[in-house]
């Protein structure tokens, strides 16, 4: 318990992970534990802050949001570059990063001629390197 959590943690969190609203009667089913301590488990693990919080998942493409593009920026401005991605509705994901690019942002748009507007936009910035996604294979693994 190294980490903070045990195998039954790692357990409820996997299924909390897969279906945040799961009711604390299924996952006291699936552990093989009661409910008073699958949620006492739960309300320690969020104290700790490794449960940070419930998510829903939205089908991007239901929403016109089907195109996925990560786009390495390079630029001086990093203040500019946060203050930017925080207003754009198109950015989901900001990473700062190291080597020749410092940023990589994940965005979504309806369509090419969407992202190329957002493209000019962002190239008032700096330097880009764009990657549209052909296809999602793999995407909010559990890591545990």
């Amino acid at each position: 318990m190294e980490n903070g959590f045990d195998d039954i943690d790692q357990k409820i969190m996997k299924l909390l992970h897969r279906n945040a609203r799961m009711s604390i009667s299924q996952i006291s089913k699936e552990v093989s534990m009661s409910q008073p301590s699958v949620k006492e488990r739960m309300i320690k693990l969020e104290e700790k802050n490794i449960i940070s919080g419930y998510t829903a998942e939205f089908n991007l493409r239901n929403l016109n949001r089907g195109t996925t593009t990560f786009i390495l920026l390079k630029t001086e401005r990093c203040q500019e570059v946060v203050d930017f991605c925080e207003h754009a509705k198109e950015v989901t994901d900001l990473y700062r990063i190291s080597g020749e690019y410092n940023y990589l942002i994940k965005v979504q748009t309806a369509s090419i001629e969407e992202l190329a507007q957002f493209q000019d936009d962002l190239a008032k910035i700096g330097v880009s390197k764009s990657h549209i996604s052909m296809k999602n294979i793999l995407e909010n693994r559990v890591l545990l």
